[in-house]
């Protein structure tokens, strides 16, 4: 499997993706862990995707987006942004409202 294809099968077979430096556990960069304090927070199911493992997807990610930093992250096979959008969306309310009309459960309960 090339290193495209991996990263569209990841983006589109799991609800919130987050390609990141570390793990949801251990995130290695500041930026990663804020996003794992956001989605956490929310109570989002996610799936944190290491791109210190292997130099291919570190760069296979950011030619994928055309997007130079990382983390990025995606809704529902859709590219969201990396932490400074993500987070400024938490902060104004957006990213709760964007994940509840995708239908993506938080706190462990479909907002409404």
């Amino acid at each position: 499997m090339s290193m495209k294809a991996f990263i569209e099968d990841q983006v589109k077979n799991n609800n919130v993706v987050v390609f990141m430096k570390g793990t949801p556990a251990f995130p290695q960069c500041g930026f990663s862990g804020q996003m794992a304090q956001i989605f956490d927070y929310l109570g989002v199911d996610y799936k944190g995707i290491n791109v210190l493992e292997d130099d291919d997807l570190r760069q296979g990610i950011k030619d994928y987006t055309n997007w130079p930093t990382v983390p990025q992250i995606y809704i529902k096979g859709e590219f969201v942004g990396g932490c400074d959008i993500v987070r400024e969306m938490f902060q104004q309310g957006e990213l709760q409202q964007h994940l509840t009309e995708k239908g993506i459960v938080m706190n462990g309960k479909a907002e409404a």
